[in-house]
């Protein structure tokens, strides 16, 4: 074991918590109506604490076991069965490890709220955020980080996929998750709400941009100057994407707003993921420019070109975004394009299959959406019997 490597990982893994409790809760809360705010922080708190307890009870072993195939990790290290304080993964703790990879579980299903909010029943959003973790997300880690059929000698060759902390296994899966389970929904009743409160969303951005550090920087899985490298190169990705995102919207549409400028952050946040351990911090400036102004593009896309109502743009800024990380690796030569183009369409086809396969099994179980009344009433009252502002008090 190593000291500083373990201090690390232990800060790293509370800042990956905090990206979701309070950062994307905080970041989508303040995007939805007023009246849907507490339903959007209990979608991310509730799957917070249910992905904790799958990931014990199966999802690490599935990710990371070593009893399995190339397509899972098997059930041996089920309930961390066989890992003890004295156990080790690599320089680490096992146990810190298998809490920084917990709370990457916590926050990809956390990712794919943004695009039911203000619809979805709270049934359908538990049985299906914690089915498409074990059955979906799982697997995936296994394929790429968990010495699965897509790493260095697998099924695309002797060189895998290079995806250093999540452009395809968190952010191309929430996304085309998200994106699908916008599709089968429907748009909302009403689409043209604004944003109730842009401050909750600046906030919520950014404890998701230092939060971010813990996810990027500490997928190193040291303390040394591969992780001090992929935080600068995460900075600066975010900050390059915050501008052009905003000096894009000011050319179009002749205003930057506040909600742009930090979507822009995290669509660079999003595009740099995979990339993080490999590029330099000019390559991360190009990757955060093109990223502004691509996410961007990709939203009206999806709104006014497909007419979906993915409510909070969930696959165009993660999805997109993490598509987008993970070729860029190839274009600065730091990976191989079978590898690359490879490892999403078999991660993106297989991620497709299985949301659509469990959203339509679980609406058999519980109801999909909420009826037309507790809709136009708000999620808050109607399913949580709370208001988020009281006027009256």
């Amino acid at each position: 074991m190593n000291g500083a490597d373990t201090a690390w990982i232990i800060v790293a893994t509370a800042l990956v918590l905090f990206m979701t409790l309070p950062g994307l809760a905080l970041f989508y809360g303040g995007l939805v109506r007023a009246r849907n705010v507490l339903s959007v922080f209990m979608h991310c708190f509730a799957i917070a604490c249910l992905m904790s307890i799958l990931w014990l009870v199966a999802g690490y072993s599935i990710a990371f076991g070593d009893g399995g195939s190339g397509l899972w990790g098997g059930l041996g290290k089920a309930f961390l069965n066989g890992v003890d304080a004295d156990s080790l993964s690599g320089t680490l703790p096992e146990v810190l490890f298998f809490a920084f990879q917990m709370t990457f579980a916590i926050i990809t299903p956390a990712l794919i709220v943004g695009a039911y909010v203000e619809r979805v029943g709270f049934g359908f959003v538990l049985v299906f955020s914690g089915l498409w973790m074990l059955l979906c997300y799982a697997p995936v880690v296994h394929w790429i980080w968990g010495g699965g059929i897509l790493t260095d000698g697998g099924i695309l060759g002797e060189i895998g996929v290079r995806d250093f902390a999540g452009g395809i296994v968190v952010h191309e899966t929430a996304g085309l998750a998200a994106l699908i389970i916008a599709w089968v929904l429907g748009p909302r009743r009403n689409r043209t709400t604004p944003p109730h409160n842009p401050g909750y969303v600046m906030i919520g951005a950014a404890m998701l941009w230092v939060g971010w550090f813990g996810f990027n920087g500490g997928s190193q899985l040291a303390a040394d100057g591969g992780a001090a490298m992929a935080l600068t190169v995460t900075h600066i990705s975010a900050a390059t994407a915050s501008l052009s995102w905003a000096l894009w919207e000011r050319i179009k549409y002749g205003k930057a707003s506040l909600v742009g400028l930090v979507t822009g952050t995290i669509a660079g946040l999003a595009s740099i993921t995979p990339a993080s351990g490999y590029v330099d911090p000019v390559q991360a400036l190009i990757i955060g420019a093109v990223a502004g102004i691509l996410c961007q593009e990709a939203v009206n896309v999806v709104r006014n070109v497909l007419n979906i109502d993915d409510t909070l743009d969930v696959f165009a800024v993660h999805g997109v975004g993490g598509i987008f990380g993970t070729i860029m690796i190839a274009v600065f030569g730091l990976g191989a394009w079978t590898a690359q183009l490879g490892g999403l369409v078999i991660v993106g086809v297989f991620t497709s299959v299985v949301t659509f396969v469990l959203i339509k099994v679980v609406a058999l179980v519980t109801p999909l959406r909420v009826d037309a009344e507790t809709e136009t009433n708000g999620l808050d009252l109607s399913v949580h019997g709370e208001r988020a502002y009281d006027m009256s008090s």
